[in-house]
């Protein structure tokens, strides 16, 4: 599997415009792109943190933008862009509240 870090600084005042956007996005990436989802963070130094999860890079590399009013929402709260993390997931131990702590994944779950 591959993983995906992004980080914005934002504009003041465009925080739910944004969200909003980011929502748009993810939702419509993961219908019609194939993607595993993403979680959108608001980090303590200020700054917007997402990580989305992928079947491989060379899908996320086909998906192009398909929600182009969401990407517009977005694009107009940014102020910076920060760099991206790419990442190949080695172990994957996280797991959802309310799971069975049984059957969370074990060594090697999230290798590809």
């Amino acid at each position: 599997m591959f993983a995906v870090i992004y980080r914005w600084r934002l504009r003041p005042g465009t925080e739910q415009q944004f969200t909003e956007g980011w929502h748009r996005v993810t939702a419509a990436i993961h219908a019609q792109c194939g993607s595993y989802g993403s979680r959108l963070h608001r980090a303590d130094d200020g700054t917007w943190v997402a990580y989305a999860r992928w079947p491989d890079e060379e899908a996320r590399e086909r998906c192009s933008a398909p929600d182009p009013q969401g990407v517009a929402m977005m694009v107009e709260a940014i102020a910076e862009r920060l760099p991206e993390t790419r990442m190949q997931i080695v172990d994957d131990m996280l797991a959802e509240p309310g799971g069975d702590p049984d059957t969370a994944p074990g060594p090697g779950a999230g290798r590809g």
